[in-house]
């Protein structure tokens, strides 16, 4: 270890996920286990900026690690995009002696780090916690396996009804700019159609895609749509249907933030505790400015200015599967 840091400032900042409280206990424990400091803050960036931080202990996180959420809550700042809210911050972390940062987010979480590490000079890693699975650096992010199996759960559940009659189900999952969760929850649900931002499905494949169930006397079939869909969410893709055929009884579910909750999964546990041990070692060996993610099962510590010009695709073989498998 080289980098001479004393104490270290956890928090967690944007959309909630689970498996962030392992994460936060994984920080905890390694700083202690290094022994240096570890205070939590609360509220992401706005409990920076008011001084809301506290000094944690190996106690402190006992018996979280299997609770969704987050026992540092989160919270948007709008303050902290100025330069004045970022200096309030600043002097926050001084008056404290926290010399070292470690956030668990998203994109806008690290870029926040980012500017605090540009303005001064201040070492900071960021910890991957999105259910979107959508960050460049990394093959899993925090929450997503979780946010999936509990989508998959959901479709289950609903196709059990939809084959009690005829009917369509339209079900909206989570995912404005990725279809990570749409298209893994989709092809594990047994999906007739999944709609995802990246693909460049029209309304008219869609239809294309559920005619032929007309034609066959399907007596059941579900659509699983991401939330960014270019082409309408799951209402409005229903109303289209129904304008254009009286086949199916169409019914609509939004799995919103039912998604963001509850006990994380064994795969999202160990992950954030994985990720929180390596984000305290890189720091204390100098790295900065960086995401700390898994790749091909390795660590690996990628730099903000790598991660700010790409996004996780898609893998282009799920999309090729789904449509293989949705005849």
């Amino acid at each position: 270890m080289v980098a001479d840091i004393k104490k270290i400032g956890v928090f967690t900042s944007g959309g909630d996920a689970p498996g962030m409280n392992a994460a936060i206990r994984a920080v905890v424990r390694a700083s202690i286990y290094y022994k240096k400091e570890v205070y939590g803050i609360m509220r992401g960036y706005e409990g920076m900026i008011e001084g809301d931080i506290v000094k944690l202990g190996a106690r402190s996180v006992g018996n979280i690690i299997q609770r969704g959420g987050t026992i540092l809550k989160s919270a948007r700042s709008q303050h902290f995009r100025t330069p004045e809210g970022r200096k309030q911050a600043f002097e926050q972390l001084k008056k404290h002696g926290i010399d070292a940062l470690v956030a668990i987010g998203g994109d806008g979480t690290f870029t926040g780090l980012h500017l605090l590490h540009q303005e001064f000079n201040l070492p900071v890693v960021c910890i991957p916690g999105t259910i979107d699975n959508d960050i460049a650096g990394t093959d899993y992010t925090i929450g997503y396996d979780t946010a999936t199996n509990t989508a998959v759960e959901a479709i289950d559940k609903i196709r059990d009804t939809a084959l009690s009659h005829n009917r369509l189900f339209f079900v909206e999952v989570m995912g404005r700019h990725s279809g990570y969760i749409a298209i893994n929850s989709g092809i594990a649900g047994g999906a007739g159609a999944i709609i995802i931002p990246e693909d460049g499905m029209s309304f008219e494949d869609l239809y294309a895609i559920l005619k032929p169930g007309q034609e066959t006397a399907k007596k059941s079939n579900v659509v699983v749509v991401a939330e960014g869909s270019k082409i309408g969410g799951a209402l409005e893709l229903a109303r289209k249907v129904a304008e254009r055929s009286s086949y199916f009884d169409i019914k609509v579910t939004i799995l919103g933030h039912l998604q963001r909750g509850g006990a994380p999964t064994y795969f999202d546990r160990v992950l954030a505790s994985k990720l929180g041990v390596a984000a305290v070692e890189g720091l204390l060996k100098g790295q900065t400015d960086v995401m700390v993610g898994i790749q091909k099962g390795e660590i690996t510590y990628t730099p903000f200015d790598v991660f700010a010009k790409g996004t996780h695709a898609i893998n282009e073989d799920d999309l090729r599967i789904a449509k293989i498998l949705s005849i």
